[in-house]
C-alpha cells in the first residue's frame, strides 16, 4: 500500500526552508536598521547615564552642532554620486569663515552683501575644481587636495595669519573699522519660535532640496548614472562633464554656506576653524551608505550619519568622558555600525 508523506506536499515550505527565510528576513532588517538600532541604543544609554541628555534643549543643541557637518556632508554626497570626491570642503568652509569676517570687518559690508559674496566664492572654488577634474583630467583626489592646501594658505595672507575680529590690526598697521552685522549673526544664533535654530532649519532645507534633486528628478538619476557608467549616461543624451561640474558647484556652494553658519555662530574669523570638518563630513556621507542598506550615496543617509556622530560626541561630553578618548570611541562605534551593516547583517 502506497502512502503520501504530508511533509512532501508540493508548494508547502519545510521547516528548514522557513528557518532560512526567517533568517534572511532578519538579516535584511538588521542591515537596513543597523544605524538606527545603534542610534536608539545610544539615546537610551546616554539618557540613563545622564537624564538631562534627553530634553528638547539638548537635542536642538545636538542638531545645531551637526548642522554644518550635515550641510558639508550633503555636498560630499553629491560628488560621490558622480564618482568623484571633494577633499577641499573643509578648507572652503574655513576660507568662507575668513572671507565673511573680512568682508564685514575690513570692507564694512552688511549681511545682505556678505552672504551672496561668500556663496559666490564657494561656487567659484567648485567651478575651479570642476575645471581641473573635467577639463584638465586631474584625478579628483589630487585636484581637491591641491585646492585644500591652496585655500589653507590663502586664507592667512590678507591678515598675515591673524584671526579676524573687531578692531583687527591690518598688515599695513591700520585698524579695521567694521563690525559684524547683527543681521548676519542671527544666522548662527537665532532660534525660530525660541526652539529651532536657524542653522538647523537651513540643514533641513538643504536636505529636502538635495533629496528631491537626487532622488526624484531626471538630473538626480543622471548624476548617479554618471558615477556608475559614463558611457550609458552619454547614450541617454546627457553630458557627464556638465553633470560633474554641477556636482562640484553644489559641493563648493554648500561648503561656503557651512562657513557662513560657522562665522555667524562664533562672530569671529578664526584661522583654526574648520579643522575637523572634512573628516566629520566625510564620515557622515559614508555612514549614509549603511542607512536603510542603500549602499550608495544618499542625502538623507548623510543627515542621519551626521546626527549619529553628533549624538555620540554630545553624550560622551555630558558623561564627562576624557576628551582624548572621544575619537577612539567614535571610531569604534562607527566601525561597529558599518560591520553590522556590511558583515554580520549579511551573514
Amino acid at each position: 500500500m502506497t502512502t503520501i508523506d504530508e511533509t512532501a506536499v508540493p508548494g508547502e515550505e519545510t521547516a528548514p526552508e522557513r528557518n532560512r527565510a526567517a533568517l534572511k528576513t532578519a538579516g535584511a532588517l538588521l542591515r537596513s536598521g543597523a544605524v538606527f538600532i545603534l542610534l536608539g541604543a545610544m539615546l537610551v544609554g546616554f539618557t540613563l547615564g545622564e537624564p538631562a541628555f534627553f530634553n528638547v534643549g539638548n537635542l536642538m543643541s545636538i542638531l545645531q552642532a551637526v548642522s554644518v557637518v550635515a550641510i558639508l556632508g550633503a555636498g560630499v554626497t553629491v560628488t560621490l554620486a558622480v564618482g568623484g570626491f571633494d577633499l577641499s570642503i573643509g578648507a572652503v568652509a574655513a576660507s568662507s569663515v575668513m572671507a565673511a569676517s573680512y568682508a564685514m570687518i575690513v570692507w564694512q559690508l552688511d549681511a545682505f552683501a556678505t552672504v551672496p559674496l561668500v556663496l559666490a566664492f564657494g561656487a567659484a572654488i567648485g567651478l575651479i575644481n570642476a575645471l581641473l577634474i573635467v577639463r584638465l583630467r586631474v584625478p579628483d583626489l589630487l585636484a581637491t587636495l591641491a585646492m585644500m592646501f591652496l585655500l589653507s594658505g590663502l586664507q592667512l595672507i590678507p591678515t598675515a595669519g591673524r584671526s579676524i575680529s573687531t578692531g583687527l590690526v591690518l598688515p599695513d598697521g591700520s585698524k579695521a573699522a567694521g563690525a559684524y552685522d547683527p543681521a548676519f549673526l542671527l544666522i548662527g544664533r537665532y532660534n525660530l519660535y525660541s526652539t529651532f535654530p536657524v542653522s538647523v532649519v537651513l540643514m533641513v532645507v538643504v536636505a529636502l532640496i538635495l533629496y528631491i534633486l537626487t532622488e526624484r528628478t531626471r538630473i538626480g538619476r543622471l548624476l548617479f548614472a554618471t558615477g556608475g557608467n559614463e558611457v550609458a549616461t552619454r547614450l541617454a543624451g546627457a553630458s557627464p562633464p556638465r553633470l560633474k561640474t554641477l556636482a562640484y558647484l553644489i559641493s563648493g556652494t554648500l561648503a561656503s554656506l557651512g562657513g557662513v553658519v560657522i562665522a555667524a555662530r562664533v562672530g569671529r574669523g578664526d584661522v583654526s576653524s574648520g579643522g575637523s570638518l572634512l573628516m566629520d563630513s566625510v564620515a557622515a556621507a559614508l555612514i549614509g551608505f549603511a542607512v536603510l542598506n542603500l549602499r550608495r550615496p544618499n542625502v538623507l543617509g548623510t543627515i542621519v550619519g551626521a546626527v549619529f556622530v553628533g549624538v555620540l560626541l554630545n553624550g560622551l561630553t555630558m558623561l564627562n568622558a576624557p576628551y582624548y578618548t572621544q575619537d577612539f570611541v567614535k571610531g569604534a562605534v562607527l566601525v561597529g555600525a558599518l560591520a553590522l551593516t556590511y558583515g554580520v547583517g549579511r551573514n
